[in-house]
């Protein structure tokens, strides 16, 4: 792809292309994440982009800017560094209705969902553009994502993500629509039935995502659809298991199924390791328990009841946008005697950010939920103050004789005022952990170390495969999106739209219309 243009952006001399989706979940990042890795492979220096995200889910690149973590993993895949170029606006849904803003990495405020859409957005939209620009300018081709549907019409007037952002930047689109919840065709259609003529005429084609069975049996529907869209069909994207990058939302996340569709790979030793994850309100960065899931033999799963606690091994409390509201909602669902019961036993308890500032002595808040003094579980020796300012960090360093990093999203400030051994930033009291590092057990010798411990103090035979390589299963999984993408899209149609630029497709009049 050398010497690409799109024409349009004096200076630009990237190629662009917009994934949007039919719905919330349809597939955009795990499509604009394939669409990364084919084009890595192919020696184009591709990055991913999404000018708003909402998520819970987030990450901290190395020069200490917040960006959605989808966009992280979209960058592995694309075999670049994340920068917050990739993900301008990060919307952090709070209390109240509210979201924190972050603006290029940063907190800038909170702002509701009316405040936001009723002016703020668009004023953001030459900050977004600038950021695509300049990405274009030093990539290839940089393949952006859309965020829930295009055709939300009430609120097209402030987009910043999807068409807006498409008709900005000339970019063409490609709707990606999931098949496994049904109806595909009625949505693919009624998007970009909906769609104003001069956005429709930026629709190039359409992807269908999770099919299962015999794709000859869709074929005179893609024609259909055609012919009624004047629109092709550019792939179609068989189901498979264990395919999704880390999700933008963990509040959609099933509390009874486990972490990975995927069976469990049996025990390196005797037993298992049953973990069970509390799935906290405003739960953020339960990805951290991804790690754990990728070992062999260890089982994990999110329970919300004090029963489902009782017979885990190790009982995991992640990051929270909420602390306060979160350790509120441990007390009235049993869930805090619960833990308390576990570590009165000896049992084993680990805290995550959030979930470890619940498990602390105290915590003063006055600037997420300006609750005051509130009492928390009283399992650490940690007393916790909420700061204005946030802790954006990649710290690394050594625990349990290993070497280990992370990243550390968070306002609480702990003071560790005792405890049986220092653990990362935090501690450890017994048998409870705790510390603000989230992704610290993606470092395969400190997080098989800390398994030790656990099945030591659960009494479980449980021993740690020796080879487990987190990295290598991330590389794994994205060079799956990448062959799902080359062996079930039309690669050269996309070519031609990421290096020719926006189509000049025609709208068209849905049957039955005046």
């Amino acid at each position: 792809m050398d010497g690409v243009t799109d024409g349009v952006t004096d200076g630009v001399t990237g190629g662009g292309l917009l994934i949007a989706g039919t719905t919330s979940d349809a597939g955009k990042s795990v499509v604009t994440a394939g669409v990364c890795r084919w084009l890595a492979r192919r020696g184009v220096k591709v990055a991913p982009f999404k000018a708003q995200n909402m998520s819970l889910n987030s990450f901290v690149t190395r020069d200490g800017a917040e960006i959605g973590r989808a966009q992280a993993m979209q960058a592995a895949a694309a075999r670049v560094e994340p920068t917050a170029l990739m993900n301008p606006v990060l919307l952090k849904p709070g209390g109240d209705r509210t979201s924190q803003v972050v603006l290029l990495g940063k907190p800038v405020g909170e702002l509701s969902a009316r405040g936001y859409h009723a002016g703020r957005q668009e004023r953001l939209l030459g900050t977004v553009l600038d950021c695509l620009t300049e990405l274009r300018r030093t990539h290839d081709a940089v393949i952006c994502e859309g965020a829930g549907s295009p055709a939300e019409i009430n609120l097209r007037h402030s987009d910043i993500v999807n068409m807006g952002l498409a008709r900005a930047a000339r970019l063409p689109v490609v709707v990606v629509g999931d098949i496994d919840r049904g109806g595909v065709f009625a949505s693919l259609f009624g998007t970009t039935a909906l769609l104003s003529a001069e956005d429709q005429a930026l629709v190039a084609g359409y992807l269908v995502n999770k099919f299962r069975g015999d794709v000859t049996l869709l074929e005179p529907g893609l024609e259909m659809l055609r012919g009624l869209t004047g629109r092709p069909v550019l792939g179609v994207l068989p189901y498979r298991h264990g395919l999704g990058i880390d999700e933008e939302d963990g509040l959609r996340l099933s509390l009874r199924g486990t972490v990975r569709e995927s069976t469990v790979a049996p025990p390196h030793g005797r037993d298992v390791l049953r973990v069970a994850v509390v799935p906290v309100p405003l739960m953020s960065n339960f990805t951290d328990v991804d790690a754990l899931a990728a070992e062999p033999g260890v089982v994990v799963r999110f329970c919300d009841r004090p029963e489902e606690l009782a017979d885990a091994d190790l009982a995991v409390v992640p990051g929270t946008r909420g602390t306060v509201r979160a350790l509120a909602w441990l007390r009235e669902r049993g869930l805090a005697d619960a833990l308390v019961r576990r570590a009165a036993e000896g049992r084993p308890v680990l805290g995550i950010c959030g979930g470890f500032q619940m498990l602390g002595e105290r915590i003063e808040d006055e600037v997420e939920s300006r609750a005051g003094t509130v009492d928390g579980l009283g399992l650490l020796p940690v007393r916790v103050r909420f700061a204005p300012e946030k802790t954006l960090a990649r710290p690394v360093g050594e625990a349990l004789g290993e070497a280990v990093e992370g990243y550390e999203i968070h306002h609480g400030v702990a003071e560790v005022t005792g405890g049986d051994e220092p653990f990362l930033d935090g501690c450890r009291s017994g048998s409870v952990w705790g510390t603000h590092w989230h992704g610290s057990l993606e470092s395969d010798g400190f997080r098989r170390a800390f398994l030790r411990r656990v099945a030591a103090d659960a009494g479980r035979a449980f021993v740690p495969a020796p080879d487990t390589s987190f990295a290598a299963l991330r590389e794994e999984q994205l060079d799956r999106l990448g062959d799902l993408v080359e062996e079930h899209a039309d690669t050269d149609a996309l070519l031609r739209l990421i290096e020719d630029g926006a189509p000049r497709g025609l709208p068209f009049t849905p049957p039955g219309a005046p």
